[in-house]
């Protein structure tokens, strides 16, 4: 008597991950679409040689949509988002693996494989002068405002010139990278009257000035490593008459009538004097004729 006995496969083994964490350093400029972690990597076995089903999930908030799955059955990760250091430094990723599509079917085995992603930033701006804003709520963006100051007309300055709102500097915004900057004048040095030390952006002069001619200097912050990543300021320096002393006023104290229920606008008068308007006047002992 021959007798046929069939095995059937009971479905009692789960899906299995070679590598249950990896870890990925990807670079901030990466293209969109580029693999990140390769489907033979997270590719999943099931000894009872069941179908697996794929889903990826991210742990940290924030980070949602940047990464994803090929497909349901293609563990393969790539970048679905562009990256932004700024946005985004880092993310844990869950993938999970099933034998079965639906969740509440019985029996339904699942894996979990951890996937650490580091983001790392890469040189992509330049540098940007100090103080500076962000436009709104894009820190991507730091707007600075000119640089001023003053020279006396006639005489040379021997310290570095005092500057408004502070002194020439500016720094790589990929600070993570921080790369030295280099300053140097490109235009508006008439006469070559300015110099720039190259590494401190202290600006000092090298000849005195005759006339009252102001200056506006455009001033170029370069990366060492990048020559094309450079940004200029504008410095807007006023030539003066010396000042030795400070204004001051005719009177210590000044005495004046208003009368109730007068317009707006209207005129404070002198005291005892009500029909010759109060004036508030200051003298210069630097400029009488003034």
């Amino acid at each position: 008597l021959e007798i046929i006995v069939t095995i059937l496969n009971l479905d009692d083994n789960a899906p299995t991950f070679e590598q249950q964490s990896v870890t990925r350093v990807v670079q901030e400029d990466t293209e969109v679409n580029a693999a990140i972690v390769a489907r033979e990597v997270l590719t999943a076995s099931d000894a009872d040689l069941d179908t697996i089903y794929y889903e990826l999930t991210t742990t940290v908030q924030g980070t949602d949509g940047y990464f994803a799955i090929k497909g349901v059955n293609n563990p393969e990760i790539y970048l679905q988002k562009a990256l932004d250091y700024d946005k985004i430094n880092s993310t844990t990723l869950l993938l999970y693996a099933r034998d079965s599509l639906e969740t509440s079917h019985d029996p339904s085995h699942t894996a979990t494989a951890t996937i650490n992603i580091i983001i790392q930033q890469v040189d992509t701006r330049a540098p940007w002068f100090q103080p500076c804003a962000f436009l709104h709520s894009d820190r991507s963006v730091c707007i600075s405002s000119p640089y001023s100051g003053t020279v006396n007309i006639s005489e040379m300055a021997t310290e570095p010139l005092i500057l408004t709102p502070g002194p020439i500097y500016a720094i790589d915004p990929d600070y993570t990278i921080n790369e030295k900057i280099v300053y140097s004048i490109v235009g508006g040095n008439t006469n070559q009257v300015f110099s720039l030390d190259a590494n401190t952006g202290n600006l000092t002069m090298t000849k005195i000035v005759t006339s009252p001619d102001s200056f506006l200097l455009q001033v170029m912050a370069t990366q060492v490593n990048n020559a094309r990543k450079y940004s200029t300021a504008t410095v807007e320096i006023k030539v003066i008459n010396k000042s030795n002393y400070p204004p001051r006023f005719e009177k210590d104290i000044y005495n004046g009538t208003v009368f109730a229920g007068l317009a707006l606008r209207s005129f404070v008068f002198q005291a005892g004097d009500p029909s010759t308007p109060l004036m508030i006047t200051a003298l210069d002992d630097d400029f009488p004729d003034v």
